[in-house]
């Protein structure tokens, strides 16, 4: 339980209590009931900002008083879902345009789950806006996107919580108790992780009209405007760097941030990636279908490897993580552990993934709802909102979420330029003095938007 901060308040809701209660182990909570429930804003009613808004309200009293969306049907649809779950039955409010939503509502917490090239503008605008914030990873698609989230968290006082929920996950955070820090791994010299998933859209749609539920133009907004060719909701926009991470981005993001808090590690010293499209050369996508990256730091290398094709190297892991150390070797996913010791009298130890289903039953209806993570999100939303409560840093701080996302879009322009990397957070530059890369550290904004600057926030 030390990984939850027991000492901070729990917010729970009215009958749930007590099944929550259950699921973090009673001892040492002080459970309160705020006298007025936190007024909620979503930004992004798609399927993972819906879902996270959907956990929130099954953990704490919140009154949901906003949506917005670019898809008029999107946003309609999670308005009937959000007023089916909470307590007071209300449709909450439609926007199409997320400033308009912060300046007509006094909003305590706003969920941002938008794709990755909305996340800096609409975290900025919102703790200006007076509202705490748990937004969706990648945080950026630029580096200096972070630096300038991270500047606008400090400087309005507002707890920023990032979506990276491995850190929340029971099962790993056993893992992190029990064999990590218990010294089981001994010295831990290197790391790999992995994700083999075939999720690379290989689709090639003609352009067609925008939709007349959809405005486009907002969608896009600081992104180059790529011709409307498919419904960009889920998977068509994760395809293009336009408007993502890439896989690196997608995936390579929660297991590096993993690692990163098992071992507590910063920044790493040096970033190094090669990769492209290989395999998968028919398709629109431009995001790489096969992919390697380094991050060192002193006396350990973090490797990662992605392939939309082909099998994984281990059936049983096809996105993970795995820690080497001279004593063992610990595998790590969303779904499991597993603890192999050197020694061969040692005790192999293997735990599984929590599901909540019997106390969330509402869980089993939910449309594309992550059945292994939920559990994980809800932990999620009460960490985040005990840093509230507490004027803390909760455990997904913007900043961690930061340097696990600047890695991995560093990653990215490595393999673009060939070049490694070597980042100075306190200058916010590339040391070296290299032109080239210090220039993509800030990407340009479409017309009629302004980058932020850490700086000017």
């Amino acid at each position: 339980m030390d990984n939850f901060n027991i000492n901070r308040r729990r917010f729970l809701q009215g009958a749930s209590a007590t099944l929550a209660l259950t699921a973090f182990g009673a001892q040492g909570m002080d459970i309160i009931n705020p006298a007025k429930p936190y007024r909620v804003g979503l930004i992004g009613t798609g399927w993972y900002g819906t879902s996270d808004l959907l956990k929130l309200i099954q953990v704490a009293p919140v009154d949901v008083v906003a949506l917005c969306d670019v898809d008029k049907n999107q946003v309609s649809r999670a308005g009937k879902l959000v007023s089916e779950r909470q307590k007071s039955g209300k449709v909450p409010k439609f926007y199409g345009d997320y400033r308009k939503m912060l300046a007509e509502n006094q909003l305590d917490i706003v969920l941002i789950g938008t794709p990755d090239h909305w996340h800096a503008l609409q975290m900025i605008d919102a703790v200006k806006a007076g509202a705490h914030v748990y937004v969706q990873k990648p945080i950026s698609v630029d580096v200096m996107e972070g630096e300038a989230m991270v500047a606008a968290a400090r400087k309005y006082n507002k707890v920023v919580q990032v979506g990276t929920q491995r850190k929340s996950t029971p099962h790993l955070i056993d893992a992190k108790k029990n064999i990590v820090d218990a010294g089981l791994l001994g010295k831990i010299a290197h790391v790999e992780m992995c994700c083999y998933f075939h999720m690379r859209n290989g689709e090639n749609p003609s352009v067609k009209p925008v939709p007349d539920f959809l405005d486009y133009d907002m969608w896009t907004g600081p992104a180059p405007m790529r011709p409307y060719d498919n419904l960009p909701h889920i998977r068509w926009w994760r395809a293009f760097m336009e408007y993502g991470n890439g896989i690196t981005g997608d995936m390579c993001v929660h297991m590096l941030d993993t690692v990163r808090w098992m071992l507590d590690l910063g920044w790493p010293t040096r970033i190094s990636s090669q990769g492209g499209i290989y395999v998968q050369t028919d398709a629109k996508s431009n995001i790489s279908d096969t992919q390697s990256a380094v991050f060192e730091y002193p006396g350990l290398n973090c490797v990662w490897q992605h392939r939309t094709w082909g099998t994984p190297n281990n059936p049983d892991y096809p996105w993970s993580f795995t820690i080497y150390g001279e004593k063992g070797t610990l595998w790590g996913s969303t779904m499991q552990y597993d603890f192999i010791p050197e020694a061969k009298d040692g005790k192999r130890i293997h735990k599984d993934v929590l599901y909540e289903k019997e106390q969330y039953p509402e869980d089993l209806t939910e449309e594309r709802n992550e059945l292994n993570a939920a559990p994980a999100t809800r932990r999620h939303m009460l960490d985040f909102l005990a840093a509230i409560e507490n004027n803390g840093r909760p455990v997904a701080d913007i900043e961690q979420g930061h340097i696990s996302t600047a890695s991995c879009i560093m990653a990215n322009l490595s393999m673009a330029t060939g070049k490694p990397i070597v980042y100075d957070p306190k200058t916010r530059s590339i040391v070296g003095g290299d032109r080239e890369l210090n220039g993509l550290l800030a990407r340009p904004y479409r017309s009629g938007y302004i980058h932020p600057a850490p700086n000017k926030v």
